[in-house]
């Protein structure tokens, strides 16, 4: 019965409402009395996977200027009217879409929608506020050359992702952010903004009903005939033949940073959750797990040393990642290859496999606690085609998961010997 009850709290068939508005856009919604607010999130497929090689940033640009002004409401206006009931909305964007997300009260919801369909629809990129957050994305951009980490990174999914939209950094470079224009900007929302494609998601205190009807009001007009699709499928990558080095040289610093890796999962693949745990435990959980134990707890070779498993809608990565002294960046290295070679031969342990899930599961109600974390849960069903009872099955889904299912999946992307090394430094 217990079991039952903790069952029904998560998200469900029973009480996840999910319907198309006439033009198309996908809503998720669930009711949440227990709280005064509502939130809202979702996205449309309007990333940086349109952008060409010399207007690299683009979508970011795009989309981090479409609070800056509307044909109705100023820059000042927009915020000035947020700021006055509590309330925030925000734009980012990704390699595939642009997303947004917001709160307010309930009594604020209608107008918290109309600023979100005022900014989708009809942003004018004001000239004035564009140079000013061209100057901020500058700033950032130089920042990043200086940055160690930033750098090992870019040059570690420049070569792993080779001729893959994946291999070009989203926020772009100097140079490719000073020739956008304005023109650029309002071709680029012309062209791929629009209700195809968009998903949704209202969480609180509004019934679900209610939240369709006010969006329909809001954005079920906006039509867009000539809207771009996304591509159907990004070309694979290639697979990695030989361990492939590469260093950047920044001789003013005193640290270096180091990400090594390889391919990994899709979230759609059916090895994804082996690969997660097998990945929890070999550089997350704990003290950043098996990684960090070897490298940073019992040699105090790194300031910080952890693996990660990116995985999304196009293929993934499976890396590592470490700060350290110039002075132990071959020795840290090679004893995370040594870790790598023990997780591909022997797996993982009853113990740590029974640890992890565990943790995974623990995990769950904590991430649900807020309306935003319901939102986000509700987008992650229909991104990745989960099924509405995903979050009721979760458990079940973790549970199944052997230690020979991480080995087998581990010896699958991860070969020591073939990766791609990636180091900034002096």
């Amino acid at each position: 019965m217990a079991k039952r009850q903790r069952l029904h709290s998560l998200p469900g068939p029973e009480d996840i409402f999910r319907a198309a508005l006439s033009n198309g856009v996908v809503l998720l919604a669930r009711a949440n009395f227990n709280s005064p607010s509502v939130s809202v999130s979702g996205y449309l497929p309007a990333g940086s996977i349109f952008e060409s090689d010399d207007k690299l940033g683009l979508a970011d640009f795009v989309s981090s200027c479409l609070m800056r002004g509307t044909r109705t409401r100023s820059f000042d206006s927009i915020y000035n009217e947020l700021e006055s009931v509590g309330a925030s909305l925000g734009f980012d964007s990704n390699v595939h879409n642009v997303n947004f997300g917001g709160r307010s009260l309930v009594e604020d919801f209608p107008l918290l929608l109309t600023l979100l369909s005022d900014a989708l629809r009809t942003p004018t990129f004001p000239k004035k506020e564009m140079e000013t957050l061209r100057t901020h994305m500058l700033t950032s951009l130089s920042l990043r050359e200086q940055n160690t980490s930033d750098m090992a990174a870019l040059a570690f999914d420049r070569i792993l992702f080779e001729g893959h939209p994946y291999s070009r950094p989203t926020d772009g470079y100097i140079e490719t952010v000073r020739s956008i224009t304005r023109k650029d900007m309002f071709e680029f929302h012309s062209r791929y903004f629009g209700p195809k494609g968009m998903v949704v998601a209202v969480v609180g205190a509004v019934e679900p009903q209610k939240a369709a009807e006010m969006l329909e009001k809001v954005i079920g007009g906006w039509r867009v005939p000539g809207q771009v699709p996304p591509p159907a499928a990004a070309p694979s990558p290639k697979p990695i033949r030989k361990t492939v080095r590469h260093h950047h040289s920044m001789p003013d610093k005193f640290q270096s940073d180091l990400v090594m890796g390889t391919l990994g999962p899709s979230r759609k693949d059916p090895e994804y959750f082996a690969a997660s745990l097998g990945n929890s435990i070999l550089g997350q959980f704990g003290m950043m797990g098996r990684i960090g134990d070897a490298v940073r707890e019992k040699s105090g070779l790194a300031y910080y040393a952890s693996s990660s498993l990116n995985s999304g809608a196009g293929p993934g990565s499976w890396e590592v990642s470490a700060g350290v002294n110039p002075a132990n960046l071959e020795r840290a290295i090679e004893l995370i290859q040594k870790e790598l070679r023990r997780f591909v031969k022997n797996g993982v342990t009853a113990e740590e496999l029974a640890e992890n899930q565990t943790n995974y599961i623990g995990r769950l109600p904590l991430s649900l606690e807020s309306n935003s974390g319901v939102a986000g849960a509700l987008l992650n069903i229909e991104r990745f085609d989960l099924g509405l009872d995903y979050y009721q099955r979760y458990e079940a889904i973790v549970r199944e998961v052997t230690r020979a299912d991480i080995l087998e999946t581990a010896r699958k992307y991860i070969d020591p010997e073939r990766l791609v090394i990636s180091t900034a430094g002096p």
